[in-house]
């Protein structure tokens, strides 16, 4: 049985959404209380026995590259200050795994990252997560619910998560044959479809296993909407040769590409954090 090692996770896009934020700070690198957005969804994967982390990043990206690299003159200085619980913290993000960084090449879109990090991954299956997304699932991780389906099956799951009906207008949504206990067997993908249209409430979010058969799926996908590379479209690609599975994800799920979805995670997190949680829950109650 082949174990996952590798995660890809994209960090190159532009941050639109949330300019002018991200004129000069990646999107991925803004705080959720008090670590950025891309560690959150690191610290993910490595919960989940990821070792190798591929970072595909783009030349306003450098932030991402030197966060998760070692510091060894903040840590100097750190040390000298007696900031002990600091040094080992610095210490602790550039070894949580093994990071390997590369540049984009291709089209817009999140199918290229994948794509290009198609050498990286070689011939063996691997995961995706989204730099600018994560759920938070403190009892198990969402990558490793994933995990638990590819072990069974040994074919490529995707997220699925259940939204309300306005939502179905946001993401692709999974016509399914349910098999049980939250994992479902895919159908069909249909992109944006509406409550009239939507085959279900199941959309289709960031988080993947796949296997190397969705790098000759790319090879074989046009470029879609905004003259973009759809990772979705070349998984629709594997649906007729190949079984593609989708967990039902438990957890809460941040969109923190968006402002709304950044304040949301802000606020909740803030809410279960150690230090932070009973001074800012005494805030809240004071507001008006």
């Amino acid at each position: 049985m082949s174990k996952i090692r590798k995660c890809v996770i994209p960090v190159a896009g532009i941050g639109t959404r949330f300019l002018p934020a991200t004129k000069a700070q990646p999107k991925e690198m803004l705080p959720v209380v008090d670590k950025p957005v891309v560690q959150y969804v690191v610290e993910e994967a490595v919960a989940a026995g990821i070792t190798d982390i591929i970072l595909v990043t783009g030349p306003s990206k450098r932030a991402v590259e030197d966060h998760f690299s070692p510091n060894y003159e903040l840590v100097g200085w750190l040390k000298k200050q007696g900031k002990n619980k600091l040094v080992a913290e610095v210490k602790r993000i550039a070894d949580l795994a093994n990071f390997i960084f590369i540049r984009q090449k291709g089209p817009y879109g999140n199918g290229t990252p994948v794509w290009c990090a198609k050498d990286i991954v070689g011939n063996e299956p691997f995961a995706v997560l989204w730099g600018d997304e994560f759920f938070y699932s403190p009892h198990k991780p969402r990558l490793k619910q994933l995990l638990e389906v590819y072990q069974k099956y040994q074919s490529p799951v995707v997220t699925a998560y259940q939204v309300q009906d306005d939502d179905t207008n946001r993401y692709g949504i999974l016509k399914t044959t349910p098999l049980g206990r939250g994992v479902h067997k895919v159908k069909d993908i249909i992109e944006k479809p509406g409550p009239l249209k939507a085959p279900s409430r199941l959309a289709i979010l960031g988080g993947y296993i796949l296997t190397p058969d969705i790098f000759s799926a790319l090879a074989r996908t046009k470029v879609g909407k905004d003259g973009e590379l759809w990772l979705v479209d070349a998984i629709k690609k594997l649906l007729p040769r190949q079984t593609v599975y989708a967990r039902e994800v438990t957890g809460k799920y941040f969109d923190t590409g968006s402002k709304l979805g950044w304040l949301k995670a802000n606020l909740e997190l803030a809410q279960v954090h150690p230090e932070l949680k009973q001074p800012f829950k005494d805030y809240l109650k004071g507001l008006k």
